[in-house]
């Protein structure tokens, strides 16, 4: 498969499934810009045809400058992938509304900024594949999440409603739901159940793999090979969908 010619745009790509898929779609042929906040994380992992841009996906004028200089750069954005998130639990009488803001701003509004903006020069074309990274959250409530669930699953009612929108044109919208995937949010969070519920990090990391219906961590790598599916020959009729990655049903 190649995708020699696509400029494929990925947010959150400095770090774990975002770098990933990035890495893999450079590896394809395309030219790959990738986001962040912090341009030295991207600068480390740039090159082989993967381009590092400092962008908060929070910020609507930043998307927008951002992504048209990445256009004007490199072409239109026929892939998209809206990837920039924060995972973090926290019980619902604990919420703030900085919390609970932070959290839309990030995975929501950022997705529906970045999508938005793609689909600009997207639209142009004659191809092209939006991909979200929602969770299992978005399919099922997460204990001790509700702020994180309610994120993802409007991320999946976004992505479903855009399939729909652009029905049989030639751009399809799926959204992608990995269980808990080992990379370093997986960490992060380690402390975090820790210091919540009073454990060891052994014993919160055994809550996130047992949370798998396999019991074990799900490799980056087989995140990529959905992601890849979707921007591949044949995937033109996969459009609204929420592919589950988590080892079995949720």
């Amino acid at each position: 498969m190649t995708l020699a010619g696509k400029h494929a745009l990925i947010t959150g790509g400095g770090t774990g499934i975002g770098l990933a898929i990035a890495r893999a779609f450079a590896e394809a042929g395309a030219q790959v810009t990738i986001t962040g906040r912090r341009q030295e994380v991207l600068d480390e992992v740039a090159g082989n045809g993967i381009t590092g841009m400092a962008m908060d996906v929070r910020d609507e004028a930043d998307v927008v400058a951002k992504i048209a200089a990445a256009v004007e750069a490199r072409g239109p954005v026929q892939i998209c992938v809206a990837n920039a998130g924060i995972a973090e639990g926290k019980a619902v009488h604990k919420t703030t509304m900085d919390f609970w803001r932070n959290m839309m701003a990030t995975n929501l509004d950022g997705a529906f900024l970045t999508i938005r903006e793609c689909l600009g020069s997207m639209r142009q074309t004659d191809w092209g594949r939006v991909i979200t990274v929602s969770s299992m959250a978005g399919l099922r409530g997460l204990q001790g999440a509700a702020c994180y669930s309610a994120s993802k699953h409007g991320l999946i009612g976004l992505t479903r409603s855009l399939s729909e929108d652009y029905i049989g044109q030639p751009f399809t919208f799926n959204a992608i739901c990995p269980g808990y995937v080992d990379t370093p949010i997986v960490t992060r969070n380690i402390d975090s159940i820790s210091q919540r519920a009073g454990i060891d990090a052994e014993a919160a990391r055994d809550i996130m793999v047992n949370a798998n219906r396999h019991k074990r961590l799900i490799e980056p790598e087989e995140v990529v090979a959905a992601a890849m599916w979707l921007v591949g020959p044949g995937s033109q009729s996969i459009n609204g969908q929420s592919i589950e990655i988590a080892g079995g049903q949720m």
